[in-house]
């Protein structure tokens, strides 16, 4: 009796197990059937097929049922290695969840639970044998990512060299004087006391909160701070300024915008900008200048907080001034201001894609001290450069440039990063002089404001590919001298290295053709697209079936389905009515957070993320009836969704590609940290950057540090002591690299997402080292949230 219940438990679990494994057969049937209709890999049709086989014998606990499945996972395995290759993170969907529901098989089978004629040595022998050929092409290899010889760089590997000089003076006596640290925002700090030696003794030696905001809710915090003195400079994403003792971290002082931030959906404050009048002492003569959501310019005294009285009207300057009505959020300055020779030069931050008419993108310059208007530089209204006549605007609509700018002192030109023409993905309405200057740098002469020279690195844009990236000045030896460069990172994963009088390319640009199909009527689109083949490429490798990505299976099969369904013809596929892949997204490639370099050991340094989006043009009628309409006030958004283009025959969608767990459909690594030697072109190191410990299936964060190679929007700066500090990721973690090896020497836990770019500094009172970052978290990485700034130091009794 005790014997025939056995058997009936047994029984019962191999109709459990039988069921699972015929609703996941029926499942990856349909599904592959779906797929190979659509012209996809045949694999998940004759999987489901023998999975849903296999089911059915092991319902009656038949032996046929294992060995059919053995064959099926041992079969899946030749298949998984031919197709992937030996990268654990791809092999992972492949195998993981059949390897897994073997386990019962085993169990079974070595308690002879299994129904058949073969004998039970032989069964156990060939289950045992078949799981471990899983597990040992699994463990094959590690999860750290591909190989150097990932196509995503194309010219090898370099060892460091010393001796690139900068292209301007770093800031003097271990302070950090702007957003670069110079003006050339190299982010390089001549600091050697921390070193790959003693960097792991780092601690925390201050964290200060900024706050939320009176809406009660905390914004982007991505400010790099400023170090004058014995003071670090920052601003919140609600405006404020404040001054921090940079020993202690206490306040000093706090100037409260008292902006209400419900009229402002989005804003955002990446730095503030130091200037120490010449000649000038006392109230103002060390001033910080800040741009405000609210669109003014202030000049605070660095030493109290108190707004300068000799600067504009109480220390104030509008910056409405010939921009015509908007409603709050269309536009506001995310960067800091870039200081030249006197003058404040800005930009502005456009909202994306809400209608044709938006306010203009307009580079304005204003006397540093008194706030005096100096020019504009509008590209509607070549070879004008004052402020329009009454009832005139600046020329709507013209693209913008909302990133950090650079500057050069001797040659008195300002770099300015250019986006796109609002709206993004339509360019019919689009002017000459829309299309000369969208997506480029633009060198622009800081005494008259007219334009010197400008690069393209996207023709006629209709992808979002906005330059977010400060252009990085050096000093570059070269057989005919020092060369005067500009190298210019972009969301497409290209780095584009100019002269910088010039404008000329220092290393071969040339023009490819590109995707000419599936257009919109009345859109054009330019045959050719610029490509730095001197350079290495960071987009990545073009998007197959086989580079689909899931946890499991299953949503792997539906990234494979859904990639079938899109156009996708290459880099720079047009949008159109039909869904298209956009590869690389809008998250780059590079992002707003830069590069850094190392002059010391000739090298670059970048942060590349490799994510995907999916566009698609709707007509207008489509887009009424959905009800789109431009956002006002307080309901406007960002970037992705359905956008409505108004004034334009198309309204657009974009979003990201990712799968029902809404993880991305492309097989990881998502982030790299990359080192480039800049007198040979090639890869020193690389590694992937950032583990899933922030991340996880709908956004829920595992808390497992899986060393996966994770997006990141937060840049890196580089020491003469041998270190590149970054953070950026989701997983809230700062780490220390050594510079010429690419190998973590340290790494902390911050308290949120350190989406912002380190700097570091000599403290005069104790002549520590300090480390500082903001850590407050990102929107788009949907990371932990925050308003802190953290500083990290040695010990005090170790510092010197």
């Amino acid at each position: 009796m005790v014997e025939s219940n056995r058997k009936g438990q047994s029984l019962i679990w191999f109709q459990i197990y039988s069921v699972i494994l015929g609703l996941s057969g029926i499942a990856l049937l349909l599904g592959g059937i779906n797929l190979l209709r659509l012209g996809g890999s045949p694999y998940y049709a004759a999987a489901g097929l023998a999975v849903t086989i296999s089911a059915a014998m092991l319902w009656r606990a038949r032996w046929s049922g294992a060995i059919i499945y053995m064959a099926f996972l041992l079969l899946t395995i030749v298949w998984a290695v031919w197709e992937a290759g030996l990268n654990a993170w791809a092999l992972m969907p492949r195998l993981a969840f059949f390897g897994l529901l073997a386990l019962p098989l085993i169990g079974w089978a070595l308690r002879s639970r299994l129904r058949g004629s073969a004998p039970p040595r032989w069964k156990a022998g060939l289950l045992v044998g078949g799981l471990l050929a899983v597990f040992a092409g699994y463990a094959l290899h590690h999860a750290t990512g591909m190989k150097v010889s990932d196509p995503i760089f194309d010219r090898g590997m370099a060892s460091a060299q010393s001796g690139i000089p900068q292209a301007g003076a770093t800031a003097r006596g271990g302070d950090w004087l702007s957003y670069g640290n110079d003006a050339g925002g190299t982010r390089f700090s001549p600091l050697t006391q921390l070193t790959p030696a003693n960097v792991n003794k780092l601690e925390v030696a201050w964290t200060f909160q900024t706050g939320p905001g009176v809406d009660g809710k905390f914004g982007n915090l991505e400010v790099t701070p400023l170090k004058v003195g014995d003071k670090v400079y920052v601003c919140t994403p609600y405006s404020d300024v404040i001054a921090l003792d940079a020993e202690t971290g206490k306040p000093v002082w706090r100037w409260r915008s008292k902006i209400d931030r419900k009229g402002f959906a989005y804003n955002n404050c990446r730095g503030v900008t130091y200037y120490a009048v010449p000649g000038m002492t006392g109230l103002c003569s060390k001033r910080i200048l800040h741009a405000t959501a609210d669109v003014s310019l202030v000049a605070l005294d660095a030493s109290t907080g108190r707004p300068c009285p000799d600067f504009g009207k109480g220390g104030r300057i509008s910056l409405k001034v010939g921009m015509g009505q908007f409603d709050n959020g269309y536009y506001f300055v995310s960067s800091a201001p870039t200081l030249i020779r006197g003058k404040i030069v800005i930009g502005g931050w456009v909202a994306d894609g809400q209608y044709w008419g938006e306010p203009s993108g307009v580079i304005r310059a204003f006397d540093a001290k008194s706030g005096a208007f100096s020019w504009a530089f509008d590209m509607g209204r070549p070879g004008s450069t004052s402020v329009p006549t009454s009832g005139e605007t600046y020329t709507k609509s013209t693209p913008n440039s909302w990133g950090p700018m650079s500057a050069d002192e001797t040659l008195g030109l300002v770099y300015a990063p250019t986006g796109n023409s609002v709206p993004d993905y339509y360019g019919g309405n689009r002017r000459p002089f829309d299309d000369k200057y969208s997506t480029s740098v633009v060198a622009i002469d800081v005494e008259t404001g007219l334009p010197r020279w400008s690069f393209q690195t996207v023709h006629h844009d209709l992808w979002d590919y906005d330059n977010p990236s400060q252009p990085t000045l050096i000093d570059l030896p070269s057989r005919k001298g020092i060369r005067k460069a500009l190298i210019q990172p972009t969301k497409r994963g290209q780095l584009f290295v100019l002269d910088r009088v010039t404008g000329k390319p220092i290393f071969d640009v040339k023009e490819k053709p590109v995707p000419q199909g599936g257009i919109v009527p009345g859109e054009r689109l330019s045959p050719t697209q610029p490509y730095s083949v001197g350079m290495p490429s960071f987009a990545g490798p073009k998007p197959e079936e086989r580079m689909m990505w899931g946890l499991t299976p299953f949503d792997q099969l539906f990234c494979r389905t859904e990639f079938r369904k899109l156009r996708y013809e290459g880099e720079f596929t047009p949008p159109g009515f039909a869904p298209n892949l956009v590869h690389p997204g809008y998250g780059g490639g590079m992002t707003w957070s830069g590069i850094s370099v190392d002059p010391d050991r000739n090298l670059l340094i970048i942060n590349s993320n490799r994510m995907s989006n999916i566009s698609r043009l709707m007509p207008r009628a489509e887009a009424d009836k959905m009800g789109l309409k431009p956002m006002s006030n307080s309901s406007h958004s960002n970037i992705g969704g359905a956008v409505p283009q108004a004034a334009t025959p198309y309204a657009a969608e974009i979003r990201p590609f990712l799968s029902p767990l809404m993880m991305p459909c492309e097989e990881p690594p998502y982030g790299y940290l990359t080192a480039i030697d800049l007198r040979s072109q090639k890869v020193v190191w690389r590694k992937t950057l950032g583990d899933t410990r922030g991340s996880g299936p709908f956004s829920i964060p595992t808390h497992v540090p899986l060393p996966m190679g994770m997006p990141s929007f937060g840049g890196s700066t580089t020491t003469r002591g041998g270190l590149v500090f970054i953070s950026g990721t989701a997983d809230a973690v700062l780490r220390a690299f050594e510079s010429t090896t690419g190998q973590i020497v340290w790494q902390a836990s911050l308290p949120a997402g350190g989406n912002a770019t380190p700097m570091t500094y000599l403290s005069p009172k104790s002549g520590r080292q300090f480390v500082v970052i903001a850590a407050a978290g990102h929107h788009a990485l949907e990371n932990k949230r925050g308003d802190y700034i953290v500083a990290y130091a040695l010990p005090k009794d170790s510092s010197r």
